[in-house]
Parts: C-alpha cells; structure tokens; sequence
C-alpha cells in the first residue's frame, strides 16, 4: 500500500522541526555552560542589592566568571583538542 503524498510530507516536517528543536537545545546549553556562573552571579547580586545589601563581592565574582568565559570562549577548539582541558 502506497503512502500518500501528503502523509510523507507531513512527516518530513515534523522530522524538520525536530532537527531545529535540537539544534536550539544544543545551543542553549552551549550558552549556559559558558555563561551559567556569571548569569547565576549577577542575579544573586541584583538579589542582594534589591534587599539592601552590599553585593560588591557577588558582582566581582559574576565578573571575574564573565572573564574566564570570554576566554574560554575564543580558544581555538577543534576536533583534536576537544577532549582536552586547559
């Protein structure tokens, strides 16, 4: 029994929207790995500062993770060199 034309084309979409959905997951955790510290950091230090505490300490910290992601973030990475740490 042949499949019908608009059967298979609606698998194919669905197919497709699965592929972007994971994609965007993969990004999304890409974007919190390098990230997660300093975003976690600046948000408890709004939190702190919202309750009329000092938050210099928690925002030095949020910035010092900001910059151990930007350079993380412009090493060269390559299939080689995946698997390695630094």
């Amino acid at each position: 029994m042949k499949m019908s034309s608009r059967k298979r084309s609606l698998g194919q979409g669905m197919t497709e929207y699965i592929i972007i959905v994971a994609l965007i997951a993969i990004a999304a955790i890409t974007v919190y790995t390098l990230f997660g510290k300093t975003i976690r950091g600046q948000v408890g230090g709004l939190a702190e500062e919202l309750s009329g505490q000092d938050a210099s300490a928690t925002i030095g910290v949020a910035q010092g993770e900001a910059t151990t992601a930007a350079a993380e973030g412009s090493v060269d990475k390559k299939m080689g060199t995946y698997n390695n740490t630094q």
